[in-house]
This record gives structure tokens, C-alpha cells and sequence, in this order.
């Protein structure tokens, strides 16, 4: 998960003077910790690109599970490396995106702080960055907000490309694993492979380092765009209906649930209680009253079709 969110201090409303609490000096950006993280995401990807993002090393006849990961690793070495450095270009794009806004707005922000998670097929929950979100008005919120998945994007569909023009649609399926196809994938594969009847998932026999990583920045992008709480979709529906956006989240939450119970993709309820516990509805910004201007206004409720062509449905698929 990626995202801009706000530190936990009271936000002034439009209408009320700033306080001591939203004028004291910021605290001294870390360095260290995000620093850690970044290596360690560095090892969990590319520990996920060489186990050929199937979580545990295929276990050979006569062979010790640790000798099978040490010949999955020196097997598979370059995989787990493309994929390493693209999944985290897509990542650090969308970071940039939004730490620069911050900068040039000058709200104070934390560096992005990338969260491994090495046992799992993608080897990363994405990253995040903490701001004073308060010390920023409606303007300046669009801006942060919207400035990573814009930025993630510009390196994500690159990468894309590169991996449908490597994809085999006749390359055998097979595995446990399978991998929901978003919209953008579906529209480029019928357009890069006119020929190949549709498809509308991706066995993990049949992926490449490059379509992989773009897989995992778009659902981290279209989970972020997504109109709740404080992800970056979040940021955009508040500044573009203000306090009625707020009725926006809380209808998306309740048909987010509905999804979940229908469909049974239990893989999205740690999505549901993350939201649930930072808030359903976003704050007010420093200033409420300072207009998008037209052109962020569009741009705005453009964005809103970014999960509709990112996120993949079904997400990741488990077969036995």
C-alpha cells in the first residue's frame, strides 16, 4: 500500500486560526529507518522475483528445503533482480510524486518509508509517506495527493509495455498462483496481441520480471486512488466535493464490504480494516475555501477512473 497520509494532530478548520500545535517546528525528518526499510524491500522483492513469485521454492526430489531455496535463488538470480529494480522504480516514482509536492509547498514530510513483505508472492505491501497534512490547504492537498499516482503511472505503463511484448499468450498455465488481469492489462493485450483470444488472468508460469512489477504498481496504484479515508483517491474526492466526498467514502466502504462478502475475495478484508482503523473520512485541509481551478477539477475526476483500469478485481488468485 502507497500512500501521503497526514500525522495525528487536530486540523484547524477553514474558518479557525492555526494553534501553537500546527505552527511548532516539525520533527527531524529519519533517515535511518527508511533507509533500512528500502534495503530490506530491496531483499524481499527480489527474493520474490526469484522464487518465481510462488512464496516457496519448488522442493526437489533428494533435496533439503534450503539447498531447493539456495538452487531457486542462483537459478532464478536475474529474474529476482528486474524484477527487484522495476517493482521498486514504480514504487519510488510514486513516492517522489508525492515527497516533491511536498517540497516545493513546503509541508513538512517524512522520506517514503517501503514496507517488505517477504512471504508473499509480490514481496511488498508498497510504501508510504507521513506529512503535516494540516499545515496544507485544499490546493496543496490535490497537488500531494495526486502526484504520486500520476508519477507511478509515467513508470508503470513503460514497464507494462515491455512485459505484454514479452508474454507468450500460448506459454503452458500452470501453478497454484494466477493473477487477475485489471482493465489496462485486458485493453494493451488485445492491442499488443491482436491475434490471442482474450484473457483475463495471468498464470505465474507465464510471467515475466517487467509484467510482473507493472501488475504490482498498478494495484498498488488503483488501491491508493481509491475514494477513501486518506490514500491518495482519498486526498482527490475530498478536495473535489469537501465534506461530500465524505458521503462518497463511506458509500465505497459499504459497497467494498458488499464486494468482499459477495465474492468472496477475502484477500481485500486487511484493505477494509486498515481503512476502517485510520478513518473513513478526510479531514479538512488548512483552507477549505481556496478554489481547484478548472483544470485540477478535470484532472480530478479523470483520476477517479485510475482504479477502474488499475486494480485487478479479483486480485491474486490461489488454486489447488
Amino acid at each position: 500500500m502507497s500512500e501521503a497520509t497526514q500525522e495525528p494532530v487536530k486540523p484547524a478548520a477553514a474558518h479557525e486560526p492555526l494553534t501553537a500545535a500546527h505552527l511548532k517546528r516539525p520533527r527531524q525528518r529519519r533517515v535511518l529507518l527508511p533507509i533500512v526499510l528500502f534495503v530490506v524491500t530491496c531483499l524481499s522483492t527480489f527474493y520474490a522475483g526469484a522464487l518465481n513469485w510462488t512464496q516457496f521454492p519448488i522442493q526437489l526430489p533428494n533435496m533439503r528445503i534450503g539447498d531447493s531455496l539456495r538452487f531457486a535463488i542462483l537459478t532464478h538470480w536475474e529474474q529476482g533482480v528486474a524484477y527487484m529494480v522495476a517493482v521498486l522504480a514504480i514504487l519510488f516514482a510514486h513516492e517522489m510524486g508525492h515527497f516533491i509536492a511536498t517540497l516545493l509547498y513546503r509541508i513538512p514530510a517524512s522520506l517514503p518509508f517501503f514496507i517488505p513483505f517477504p512471504f508473499s508472492p509480490i514481496g511488498t505491501m508498497g510504501a508510504v509517506i507521513g506529512m503535516a497534512g494540516y499545515r496544507a490547504n485544499r490546493r496543496q492537498i490535490f497537488d500531494i495527493g495526486i502526484a504520486g499516482p500520476i508519477a507511478g503511472l509515467v513508470v508503470a505503463i513503460p514497464i507494462l509495455i515491455m512485459g505484454l511484448k514479452q508474454f507468450d499468450p500460448l506459454a503452458p498455465k500452470f501453478g497454484q498462483l494466477s493473477f487477475d488481469c485489471p482493465l489496462i492489462v485486458r485493453m494493451l493485450m488485445s492491442y499488443l496481441h491482436p491475434q490471442s483470444p482474450a484473457i483475463t488472468e495471468i498464470w505465474v508460469s507465464q510471467l515475466n520480471p517487467m509484467l510482473m512489477a507493472a501488475w504490482v504498481g498498478l494495484l498498488i496504484t488503483g488501491l491508493n486512488m481509491l475514494p477513501l479515508s486518506q490514500l491518495d483517491g482519498g486526498h482527490v474526492i475530498y478536495c473535489l466535493l469537501l465534506k461530500k466526498g465524505h458521503w462518497v467514502a463511506r458509500g465505497f466502504l459499504m459497497f467494498a464490504i458488499a464486494y468482499v462478502v459477495l465474492s468472496n475475495a477475502i484477500i481485500w478484508v486487511l484493505m477494509i480494516i486498515l481503512v476502517t482503523i485510520m478513518g473513513v473520512d478526510h479531514p479538512p485541509t488548512a483552507n477549505d475555501r481556496v478554489p481547484l481551478g478548472w483544470f485540477r477539477t478535470v484532472l480530478g475526476y479523470a483520476s477517479l477512473a485510475i482504479p477502474v483500469l488499475c486494480f485487478p478485481a479479483r486480485g491474486l488468485i490461489q488454486d489447488f
